[in-house]
């Protein structure tokens, strides 16, 4: 038994640790900011974005996989400059800002317990992380990214020493339940542009061709070359093990600030200490810390995940060298990209946005993004030059479609409502 939990564990890769990573500050306090205002009625919304999420990052898998080339290079060789451009700049400038509003958080929450200035905080993670990801392999990176994943299993832990009503969470899980007013309707986009995230789809189709480089050219051609079924069937469990997981722990982080914030009538977050508070009566003087430990570990598997898909777009647009399995010297451009994206991250906490606002405001950003870079996916998902025969399946289509028509109705709301 242990043999097959161990064996399906170190079988797991790019899927589980995209679908963990989209879990990061922005994610935590929008489910949080969800759960305090609306009680469990957002649930429903995790549970019906489900398959949208799993098509969705099945095609970034697939067109990785099967070209042994990112989304960027992709769009960069089968599809015109004016359709690379604003992908690419949208990526950027999207992650940039979700890198800054991750280390808002991670610094925000660290300085509930420490006293120190949240600029020296924050400049200590970038280095750390920036700094993890140039001197670590991809292997060892992997690895880690995998293990922090359990890190964030302290939410559904709380949430069952909370003693939560588990029949009122399962009947809001299935019943779509709506409060027509624009604070939950822009609620519920931030939900689901943080739960579709743009930088999910870049990761992980970079990250399928780094599993599969062995036996290739380190030179990414963005050609279709034929991968064994059982390949693709790995990549397909791994990405619904890692989509299902993501969204359990939503779940979780949900439940436990509506069975808490909200049931105590304060029905809003305006600061981490707020969203800290949620832990408070189940955790006492500890609340702060177990708040901390789930920031900064969603924190640190998703900033450079954030920063590396925006180097991983630049970099194949440039025909740069990218990858995270090679030493600084031999992928500099990648590696500066990465470190640039954070270093401008940076600034954002610093320019009179408060962490919660950011972290908000980076998921309604990223939803209003998402739109676009679906419609691509879906595209090259069914070309026979990226993908030769092993075209998405229909039902994945249709989903991705569906996918697109939803994420351009949420955004038309927000510019016009």
């Amino acid at each position: 038994m242990l043999k097959r939990i161990k064996h399906f564990w170190n079988s797991l890769g790019p899927g589980l640790v995209t679908g963990i990573a989209n879990n990061d500050s922005s994610a935590v306090l929008i489910y949080a900011l969800a759960g305090a205002r609306f009680g469990l009625a957002p649930l429903w919304v995790l549970l019906y974005i489900l398959p949208f999420m799993i098509a969705i990052q099945s095609m970034c898998a697939r067109i990785g996989a099967l070209s042994g080339c990112g989304l960027a290079g992709n769009i960069r060789k089968y599809y015109s400059p004016w359709l690379l451009v604003p992908a690419v700049a949208s990526i950027v400038v999207v992650n940039t800002i979700n890198v800054g509003a991750d280390i808002s958080g991670m610094a925000g929450a660290i300085n509930l317990l420490i006293p120190i200035s949240s600029w020296i905080i924050a400049v200590l993670l970038a280095v750390f992380v920036v700094g993890m990801v140039i001197f670590l392999r991809y292997d060892m990176i992997e690895k880690i990214f995998k293990w922090l994943a359990l890190t964030l299993l302290a939410y559904g832990i709380a949430l069952v020493l909370v003693e939560p009503n588990w029949g009122a969470i399962l009947q809001n899980l299935l019943v779509p339940s709506i409060q027509n007013s624009k604070i939950f309707w822009l609620t519920m986009f931030a939900m689901v542009g943080t739960t579709l995230s743009p930088y999910m789809y870049f990761w992980q189709a970079n990250h399928e061709t780094e599993d599969l480089r062995n036996g290739y050219s380190p030179v990414r051609v963005c050609k279709f070359r034929p991968v064994s079924s059982s390949i693709i069937s790995g990549i397909d469990l791994d990405t619904r093990v890692g989509m299902i997981a993501s969204n359990v722990i939503s779940v979780f982080i949900l439940a436990l600030t509506a069975h808490t914030i909200h049931l105590m009538g304060s029905g809003d977050i305006q600061t981490l200490r707020d969203a800290a508070s949620a832990l408070e009566p189940l955790a006492g003087p500890y609340a702060y810390p177990l708040f901390v430990f789930g920031m900064i570990g969603s924190g640190i598997l998703a900033i450079p995940v954030l920063a590396g898909s925006a180097a991983y777009a630049l970099s194949e647009v440039f025909g740069w060298r990218a990858s995270v399995d090679v030493p600084f010297n031999r992928a500099p451009a990648f590696y500066t990209i990465m470190a640039a994206s954070v270093a401008v991250g940076l600034i954002i906490p610093f320019v009179g946005i408060t962490p919660v606002q950011a972290l908000f405001w980076s998921g309604v950003l990223g939803g209003m993004a998402t739109p676009f870079l679906i419609a691509l996916v879906v595209h090259m998902a069914r070309n026979k030059n990226i993908v030769g025969t092993n075209r998405v399946p229909i039902p994945l289509h249709i989903l991705g479609v569906g996918a697109f028509l939803m994420m351009i109705t949420g955004s038309l709301y927000v510019i016009f409502a």
